[in-house]
């Protein structure tokens, strides 16, 4: 019986140890992902309409900015911005957030305040 629970004690502490190094090498493959995969979305070209889906989808994520206001065209990943907005600040504020996002190669700022004309090409 000494013997029956003895080879029982060292199967459970086996059961026990496995468990144990499947779990540590699930966690350092886990952070292992999260390193490789850390910032790497902005790696990938994206397409002109993709771009500009996900500048508009990071510029409007806060309730902030006038979003039926402005409009976000990309071209060879150059963003346009166009629209009216309330202040000058906000302005820089969305030509800076817009640089920010991956993917971006430049932002193009046709943005103007409520009483000045568009801006646009001289004729």
């Amino acid at each position: 019986m000494t013997a029956d629970r003895l080879a029982a004690l060292a199967r459970r502490g086996a059961r026990a140890a496995e468990r144990q190094r499947r779990r540590v090498a699930a966690d350092a493959y886990g952070i292992g992902r999260k390193v490789a995969h850390a910032d790497g979305g902005d790696e990938v070209d994206l397409d002109d309409a993709t771009l500009a889906q996900k500048v508009m989808s990071e510029l409007f994520r806060d309730g902030s900015l006038p979003k039926g206001a402005l409009n976000v065209n990309a071209e060879n990943g150059v963003v346009y911005l166009r629209g009216e907005v309330e202040r000058p600040e906000l302005i820089v504020e969305v030509v800076e957030r817009a640089r920010r996002i991956g993917g971006v190669v430049d932002v193009e700022d046709l943005l103007h305040l409520p009483a000045r004309p568009r801006p646009g090409p001289d004729l």
